[in-house]
C-alpha cells in the first residue's frame, strides 16, 4: 500500500473508532469527512459499514496483541510487566476508544480475544503465585478489577505513564491507609 493510502486508512480507522465511541450511529460519510478523506475512498476499501467496524476492531485487537507481546508477561518481573501492560493498554484504549461488543460474535475475533484474555489470566495467576496478588479473592476477581481500573485510567486526564503508575500502585497495594 502506498504511504498516503496507509495514512488515509489509519486516519479512517482511528477517526472511526473515536467517532463511534462517541456516537455509535456515526455514518461512513461523517467518519470520512472527519478523517479528511472522500467518502468514496472509504467505500472503495470497505464495502459496508460492518466491514469498517470489523477493520476497526481488528486494528484494536492487533494493538492489544502488540502490547501483550511487548509487556513480556511470562518472563519479566511482575510489577514491571504489569506496568508495561497497563501503560500500553491505556494508550490502546485512548487511540481505539470504541468497544464494539457486537463484533464479539465473530468467531475469529472471539478466538483472538479469548487468547489474549487467557494470557492475561495466566499472568495474573503468576502474580498471585509469586505473592503480588491475594490468593483469597474469588476466581477472576483480579482480572475483572484490572479491566475496570484500565477503563478508569484510560479516561483520566493524565499522561499514560503517570496513569499506569497510579493504576499499578492501586492494583498491587490498594487505596487504604497503611
Amino acid at each position: 500500500m502506498r504511504a498516503d493510502a496507509t495514512r488515509n486508512l489509519e486516519a479512517v480507522l482511528t477517526t472511526g473508532a473515536r467517532m463511534l465511541a462517541h456516537d455509535p450511529s456515526a455514518s461512513i460519510g461523517a467518519i470520512a469527512a472527519e478523517a479528511g478523506v472522500d467518502r468514496r475512498t472509504v467505500y472503495r476499501r470497505f464495502a459496508s459499514r460492518e466491514e469498517l467496524l470489523a477493520a476497526i476492531y481488528d486494528s484494536r485487537l492487533t494493538a492489544v496483541e502488540q502490547v501483550v507481546h511487548s509487556a513480556r508477561l511470562t518472563e519479566t518481573a511482575v510489577p514491571v510487566a504489569l506496568h508495561r501492560y497497563v501503560e500500553g493498554i491505556i494508550e490502546v484504549n485512548r487511540a481505539w476508544p470504541v468497544e464494539l461488543t457486537r463484533m464479539r460474535a465473530e468467531p475469529a475475533i472471539q478466538d483472538r480475544r479469548n487468547r489474549l484474555s487467557a494470557e492475561v489470566e495466566r499472568f495474573l495467576q503468576r502474580a498471585t503465585d509469586e505473592g503480588f496478588l491475594r490468593a483469597d479473592v474469588p476466581d477472576g476477581w483480579a482480572g475483572r478489577l484490572l479491566i475496570q481500573l484500565l477503563h478508569l485510567a484510560s479516561r483520566e486526564d493524565m499522561d499514560a505513564p503517570r496513569a499506569a503508575d497510579l493504576l499499578v500502585e492501586t492494583f498491587l497495594n490498594g487505596v487504604g491507609a497503611r
